[in-house]
């Protein structure tokens, strides 16, 4: 994809996952991943962690933003030649 393809709320693949952009910049643009999530909690002092679909994610508000729960990952000029966008 080139850069003037994104937009905020857009969905793309990359060979590591689904995204969703949530901001585009001059040169970069940032995105969260939505085919899963890994959410970790602490009970009793042992960590816990489950996956989390897309669907199970979006229901919990994972997806919910900005601010997100979910990292934000940073997409420069060589990442988006990965990206496929996503038709809806």
């Amino acid at each position: 994809m080139d850069h003037a393809d994104f937009r905020i709320g857009g969905e793309f693949t990359t060979p590591s996952g689904r995204w969703r952009c949530t901001d585009v910049g001059t040169r970069t643009i940032v995105a969260i991943r939505i085919d899963h999530v890994d959410a970790t909690t602490i009970a009793d002092g042992h960590r816990i962690t489950r996956r989390l679909s897309q669907a199970e994610a979006e229901r919990e508000g994972w997806f919910n933003g900005p601010p997100y729960p979910v990292l934000e990952h940073v997409f420069d000029e060589d990442d988006m030649e990965e990206c496929e966008p996503i038709n809806a």
